[in-house]
C-alpha cells in the first residue's frame, strides 16, 4: 500500500463525519436523530466513490441528510474531507460493503438511493454483483420509504440495458429512461453533477444514460 493510502486511512479515522464498519450499526432506525441531529430525510449514495454526488448534493439541499456508502476508504478520504473543510454538516460517510447495508438501515429509513457510475459486473456469472440487481432490489425493498426513488447514473450501456430489463420485469415504476442525459429533457442541476470519472468519459464523447424508478 502507498504511502498516500495509508495516509488517508490514518487521517480517516479522526474524521467524525465518517464510520467504519461495526461503527454505523448503532445508528440502524436512528441516522437522522442521532448522526445528524435533526429529523430531515435520509438519502444514499451507494459506490460513492470520491463522494462527488453525496457533497453536492448536500450543498443543494440543506434540508436533507446524505450518506455515502462505499468499501474504499481512501476514496471516501476524499469527499469526507472536502464536506469538513467546507463546513458541510447535512453529509457523513459509511465505509461498509454494500451487501450489508440492511444492517445498518431500518425499514422506510431511507428516502431515495442514488448509485453513480458503479462497477457493471459485465460477467454473467457476476450478475448478483450488480447493484441493480433483484437481489439488490430486495436489499433496498427493506430500507427505503414507500414510493422512494432509486437513481442509476452509467456510462455503461449493458447494465443500463440490464436494469431497464429488471424494471421492466419486476413490473416497477419507470419515471425517467434516457441513453443521453446531457441531451435529454430530465437533465436538471441534480443531474449536471459530474463525477472525477465522468468527466474523464464526456471527453471522449461517451453518453451517459439515466434511469429513475421506485419499487412500488
Amino acid at each position: 500500500m502507498g504511502k498516500d493510502k495509508l495516509k488517508r486511512f490514518a487521517e480517516i479515522e479522526t474524521f467524525d463525519n465518517v464510520l467504519q464498519l461495526d461503527a454505523g450499526k448503532p445508528y440502524k432506525g436512528q441516522w437522522a436523530k442521532e448522526f445528524f441531529k435533526n429529523d430531515n430525510p435520509v438519502v444514499l449514495e451507494l459506490a460513492c466513490g470520491k463522494g462527488e454526488y453525496t457533497v453536492n448534493l448536500a450543498k443543494m439541499f440543506p434540508d436533507k441528510n446524505f450518506i455515502g456508502v462505499d468499501y474504499k476508504g481512501n476514496r471516501i478520504w476524499r469527499g469526507a474531507k472536502t464536506a469538513i473543510e467546507e463546513g458541510i454538516k447535512n453529509v457523513g460517510f459509511l465505509r461498509i460493503q454494500i451487501e450489508q447495508i440492511v444492517e445498518y438501515f431500518a425499514n422506510n429509513e431511507i428516502d431515495e438511493i442514488w448509485i453513480t457510475f458503479p462497477d457493471p459486473q459485465p460477467q454473467i456469472s457476476r450478475e448478483k454483483k450488480r447493484l441493480t440487481s433483484p437481489r439488490f432490489l430486495d436489499y433496498y425493498r427493506q430500507i427505503l420509504r414507500p414510493g422512494a426513488f432509486i437513481n442509476l447514473k452509467t456510462d455503461n450501456d449493458g447494465l443500463h440495458e440490464y436494469t431497464a430489463q429488471v424494471i421492466a420485469d419486476q413490473g416497477l415504476k419507470l419515471y425517467a429512461k434516457t441513453e443521453d442525459v446531457y441531451h435529454s429533457e430530465f437533465l436538471n442541476e441534480v443531474l449536471d453533477i459530474k463525477t472525477y470519472y465522468e468527466k474523464k468519459y464526456l471527453k471522449h464523447d461517451k453518453n451517459i444514460n439515466y434511469l429513475k424508478y421506485s419499487l412500488t
